[in-house]
């Protein structure tokens, strides 16, 4: 499988371009501290798995309603050290992601406003790269939650799972299933954990979601990558 298949990012310089461009101490703080090594073996590097339930899909006009993070590496997941917030948002909750995550208008009114979390969620974020499952959700989300509230966005590192999954199946495709065009199969957290026969978890509770992605990740580095792949070849 070839990983190089995205446009590379030079984490270290844009970190420090952002953390000599903001006017914002705790992104600054953010920055100076970010896992900026791209040359490091994915077996020394400090991951954490991250994962947002959210009132919507639109993260131009939706919010974050809950927040998990799991700290883990290559070897271990370090479980004692994960959080999770429930937080109110300033958008409308509607009825259908209730339906999907559980979280009602009773228990955002009595959460604190994510503006509340932002300096220990950057905080522990700080100095590890971030993984995600379907980055446009997470990166984007969290982009327009700092823009709302701090007048500023953020950028970041982070490792894709569902990218990851998409690349092997695209090499497990191979010539003959891309001329006839045949199906890659699902994407889903779920089924992406599936077919490396990891344990079904109740999805769509953040913490959770978190938990599984770490797995997620885990066992995809285990069966696609050596242990000596440098990060620059997994982050987007």
């Amino acid at each position: 499988m070839n990983p190089r298949n995205h446009k590379a990012i030079n984490w270290q310089a844009r970190y420090n371009e952002l953390a000599n461009s903001t006017k914002n101490k705790l992104l600054k703080h953010f920055y100076a501290g970010a896992y900026n090594q791209d040359k490091a073996a994915i077996k020394d590097v400090p991951f954490v798995a991250m994962d947002f339930e959210t009132t919507g899909l639109n993260s131009q006009n939706d919010d974050i309603v809950s927040v998990g993070l799991v700290p883990f590496n290559l070897e271990r997941i370090y479980c004692k050290h994960s959080r999770h917030w429930v937080v109110q948002p300033r958008r409308n909750l509607h009825e259908e992601s209730i339906l999907i995550h559980g979280i009602t208008h009773s228990e955002v009114n009595e959460a604190p406003d994510f503006n509340q979390i932002i300096e220990p969620l950057l905080e522990a974020l700080s100095g590890k790269v971030v993984v995600v499952h379907y980055a446009a959700i997470e990166r984007h989300f969290l982009n327009n939650a700092l823009l709302l509230r701090l007048k500023e966005g953020i950028e970041f590192a982070l490792v894709d799972t569902m990218e990851i999954e998409k690349r092997a199946l695209k090499a497990r495709q191979g010539l003959l299933g891309r001329l006839f065009n045949t199906k890659l199969g699902s994407l889903r957290l779920t089924d992406c954990r599936a077919r490396h026969s990891l344990p079904a978890y109740q999805n769509h509770n953040a913490l959770t979601d978190a938990l599984a992605t770490a797995e997620l990740l885990q066992a995809q580095l285990s069966h696609h990558y050596r242990v000596d792949t440098p990060i620059s070849e997994l982050w987007l």
